[in-house]
């Protein structure tokens, strides 16, 4: 049997010497500057010799690193030429993702192209509904919801932030419509209604107005198009009607935002923590949810 160390000890080397720095290859290889650091430390114990030298110009290799260094390099380059040859292209780069319908259609297909063009070597498989048996093939989550789930990594990605909105054929003179004037339209989830309108009414401190009435649909896009027709009022997040409110299909009924209590969360199952696919979905979604202001 060969009496090697860890694969991924080796890996970690072979970023370290190629970059000359610890942080740049955990960015390479998404993982913190601690983990890389504790993989060097395992190599050279296992070796028993220092791989690495930190001087004032940085981080250079020492003998043994040199010479371990390009026969690594070769051996690596040798082991990802055999596996391309047997590879089913594209499989282990399929990143499938379950979201809600609504989110998938309204904000993350006309920004996928960015990740596109960012991950070229990803292939993505986008799906609303799964059966439970298929629910371990899911790579990561996208869930409406009020809280982070119990089991993987959760993490939120932005909270819902609600406007009440209405056609502009149900304003008159320039002025928005009484709330009691036409239908509320309302969100079903998981078979209730979402209590969106009792929560921006009190927030807004809005009384006199009966929200149990009006509509129910079983989508946001549903609500979203009866309200384009003129058939009710709604409130519904910014970040899902931007096209609308950008060319006047739809108008505030007050400029007032109210933020939550909903958000989407990424869910991530805890086998597949680590994946670079997942930590580079992850990244790219983080970055693109945060206000214009934030980017960088």
């Amino acid at each position: 049997m060969r009496q090697l160390p860890s694969l991924n000890m080796l890996r970690v080397f072979e970023e370290v010497a190629r970059h000359r720095s610890f942080s740049r290859a955990a960015e390479s290889l998404n993982v913190t500057q601690g983990a890389v650091s504790r993989q060097i430390k395992q190599l050279e114990d296992y070796l028993g010799v220092a791989l690495f030298l930190r001087t004032p110009r940085g981080l250079s290799l020492t003998e043994s690193g040199s010479v371990l260094s390009p026969q690594l390099g070769e051996a690596f380059d040798h082991i990802e030429r055999a596996l391309l040859a047997v590879r089913v292209p594209n499989l282990r780069q399929r990143l499938r993702i379950l979201a809600p319908p609504t989110w998938a259609t309204r904000w993350l297909s006309p920004n996928l192209r960015l990740f596109c063009e960012r991950c070229p070597d990803i292939s993505l498989s986008v799906n609303n509904q799964v059966s439970p048996d298929g629910m371990g093939e899911i790579d990561c989550h996208i869930r409406f919801g009020l809280a982070a789930a119990q089991q993987g990594d959760s993490h939120l990605l932005t909270m819902e932030r609600h406007i009440a909105v209405a056609s502009p054929e149900l304003f008159s003179n320039g002025k928005p419509p009484e709330l009691g004037q036409y239908p509320l339209l309302h969100i079903l989830h998981e078979g209730k209604r979402l209590k969106i309108w009792e929560n921006w009414l009190e927030v807004m401190n809005v009384s006199g107005v009966d929200a149990e009435r009006g509509l129910e649909f079983s989508t946001l896009d549903q609500v979203i198009h009866t309200a384009l027709a003129g058939g009710g009022l709604a409130v519904i997040d910014r970040q899902m009607i931007e096209r609308e409110l950008a060319n006047g299909s739809l108008l505030p009924i007050t400029p007032a935002e109210v933020v939550g209590p909903y958000g989407y969360w990424l869910d991530i199952p805890t086998d597949k923590l680590g994946l670079s696919k997942v930590e580079l979905f992850r990244e790219w979604l983080d970055q693109q949810l945060l206000s214009p202001g934030q980017r960088t």
